[in-house]
């Protein structure tokens, strides 16, 4: 991973207190920590995120808390920056004392922070990130809400396979570990389906101007059934933009990272005939009754439904840690560990989730979206026949 490391910069904590109920001090309150990217170039999928979560502390709370206590959730924004990220994590256990922890929807972000929550022996949920490698590089406390980048990929590739063709192009940003992994876990299962790469090529995570990859795209005869993009949110947009300028009309298909309304409001009708995996559609109408009250729930809280399925994957994270939290009968971290192992089917609105000792990455089905008419439809549910190994 290559990243450009500014000055340490301490960033806000924002801390919610209490609606409804009695607050008591401090020390009657559970402390949990939300790290997120506010601002910077990760906020377009981790402020739904943040919000998402908020707002199910806000029902928590106004419903009676949890072990007869209120949380205390302290959100600190990581800027998406990783030496802020890290600097946060310090400060979430040394300053804030938490007791458990949520939040991010990179893999990068949880790399940074993941160590120093492990350290302190502090169970952490990522809400969005998706590296199956996160549990064995961070160590036992850490949780994914999400299903891993190698369930995505292969989702997408049989998807893509079964409906666009066999002959494929592979284009990845080079810079962050998870375009880096979700492209190779493309090519893994696509190959071994069948599939052939007419061409893969790369690009660096900070490029604003990709007419070098397009130029070799161009040069390809024939054109490729489909183009492969793994992409951060803020690359996307300007991505399938400057593809269809160049002329290149076929579908364009990738992962969780174009479930951004800035996908659309950058490439404007480019952005039709795009296909992307991710964790559900919010959709008011079409959703599942799950969803349905969820959209009008954050709707009534702030004024517009959902942006993404990372509002719903923060919402859920932090009711599945309450859930272990209850059945852990404490906030003591072994057995809040053990609690969140024993998951089964949890019902969240992004899909049921399951851990075990052995799996802190949840099996969980893939939502496609195609962009038609410049809006996010349902193309398809997919559960992969066959997973890349991590």
């Amino acid at each position: 991973m290559k990243r450009r490391l500014g000055a340490v910069i301490a960033a806000a904590s924002i801390t919610l207190t209490a609606c409804g109920g009695g607050t008591g001090s401090t020390g009657d309150k559970i402390k949990i920590g939300g790290g997120f990217a506010l601002t910077g170039d990760e906020s377009a999928l981790d402020l739904p995120a943040a919000n998402g979560a908020k707002l199910a502390v806000k029902e928590i709370n106004a419903a009676g808390g949890v072990l007869g206590k209120q949380i205390d959730f302290i959100v600190r924004d990581s800027q998406y920056k990783m030496d802020v990220t890290a600097q946060t994590a310090k400060q979430f256990i040394e300053e804030d004392k938490i007791q458990a922890m949520i939040g991010y929807t990179d893999t990068d972000s949880v790399l940074a922070a993941g160590p120093t929550i492990q350290a302190a022996g502090i169970p952490f949920i990522t809400v969005g990130a998706t590296s199956p490698k996160i549990p064995a590089q961070v160590g036992d406390m850490m949780f994914l809400a999400a299903f891993g980048d190698n369930v995505q990929a292969a989702a997408g590739a049989e998807y893509s396979l079964g409906k666009f063709g066999k002959n494929a192009y592979l284009l990845w940003d080079k810079g962050v570990e998870y375009t880096t992994l979700l492209g190779a876990y493309f090519k893994a299962r696509f190959v071994e389906a069948g599939g052939t790469i007419a061409l893969e090529d790369s690009y660096d995570d900070k490029a604003t101007d990709f007419s070098a990859q397009i130029a070799k795209i161009k040069a390809l005869s024939p054109q490729p059934d489909f183009y492969y993009i793994a992409a951060m949110p803020y690359n996307i947009g300007p991505l399938a933009k400057q593809l269809r300028d160049a002329g290149i009309t076929g579908p364009i298909v990738g992962g969780d990272g174009y479930d951004t309304p800035d996908l659309v409001s950058v490439a404007g009708t480019a952005a039709n005939n795009v296909f992307f995996t991710t964790h559900a559609l919010m959709d008011a109408t079409g959703g599942t009754d799950g969803i349905k009250k969820f959209i009008a729930a954050y709707n009534a809280e702030y004024s517009r439904d959902p942006e993404n399925a990372f509002a719903g994957l923060g919402y859920d994270s932090v009711y599945l840690l309450v859930d272990a939290i209850k059945r852990a009968g404490s906030m003591d971290p072994k057995a809040l560990k053990s609690a969140l192992e024993s998951t089964k089917g949890f019902p969240g609105i992004t899909g049921a989730i399951t851990f075990s000792a052995d799996a802190h990455v949840p099996q969980k089905g893939v939502t496609i979206i195609e962009v038609k008419d410049q809006k996010f439809t349902l193309a398809a549910e997919v559960v992969p026949e066959k997973v890349p190994a991590p």
